[in-house]
C-alpha cells in the first residue's frame, strides 16, 4: 500500500466461498471482523508517538509530512513502512532508530522500519513550496 493517502493499512478481510459458509456444527463462521477497534486504536497511538520525532532541517514531525507510510501491525513483530524527504536525508540513521523507538513504546515488541524508495512530495503533507 505505497499509492494510498491513509499511512495506515486496514486489515486483510477474508472474502470468498469458504467464508460465506456456515460449519456444519451450526456455529457461525469464522470470519473476521472488517474493522477491528483495538487495531486501529494502536495504530493512533503509534502515530501519536511518531508526532515526537521531528526532521531537524524541516522542523515537522514525520507524520506531519506523510513519511509514514504503512504501519503493519503483527503479534510478535510491526512494520513501519516510511519514506525520506531527501535519498540524501544526513539524518536517515537517526530519524529511523527514533520511529523504531517510539513504536516501540507502544506496541512493546521488536519494530521494523523499512525505507521505502518512493520519493517524497510536499504536496502529500500540504505543503505549497
Amino acid at each position: 500500500m505505497t499509492d494510498t493517502a491513509d499511512p495506515i493499512a486496514p486489515a486483510p478481510a477474508t472474502v470468498g466461498p469458504a467464508s460465506a459458509e456456515a460449519p456444519s456444527n451450526g456455529a457461525a463462521p469464522a470470519t473476521p471482523p472488517l474493522f477491528d477497534a483495538e487495531r486501529r486504536a494502536t495504530e493512533l497511538a503509534i502515530l501519536d508517538a511518531l508526532r515526537a520525532v521531528v526532521d531537524p532541517e524541516i522542523g515537522m514531525n514525520v507524520v506531519e509530512l506523510a513519511l509514514i507510510k504503512q504501519i503493519l501491525l503483527g503479534q510478535n513483530e510491526t512494520e513501519i513502512k516510511m519514506i525520506l524527504t531527501t535519498p540524501f536525508c544526513p539524518y536517515a540513521g537517526s530519524m529511523i532508530a527514533q520511529v523504531q523507538e517510539q513504536a516501540e513504546s507502544v506496541v512493546e515488541h521488536p519494530v521494523k522500519v523499512t525505507l521505502l524508495a518512493e520519493r517524497w512530495d510536499p504536496r502529500d503533507a500540504g505543503l505549497m513550496w
